[in-house]
């Protein structure tokens, strides 16, 4: 997320979100949103592992 369209950007989940939503709610979308950033960054940047790599580490836990 680019520095200068963070503030848009959390405005607009807070907005999305439904008029009953708790504060617990809001900051689950927003940490949501951050994980998907994040992912989408170790992509780009290819900072990730295949799926069979990622299923042999599950199997070993």
């Amino acid at each position: 997320m680019q520095d200068i369209n963070i503030k848009k950007r959390l405005k607009e989940i807070i907005d999305d979100q439904p008029n009953d939503a708790t504060f617990d709610d809001i900051l689950r979308e927003l940490a949501f949103e951050r994980m998907i950033e994040r992912g989408l960054d170790d992509s780009k940047n290819r900072h990730s592992i295949s799926n069979e790599e990622m299923e042999h580490r599950i199997k070993t836990w």
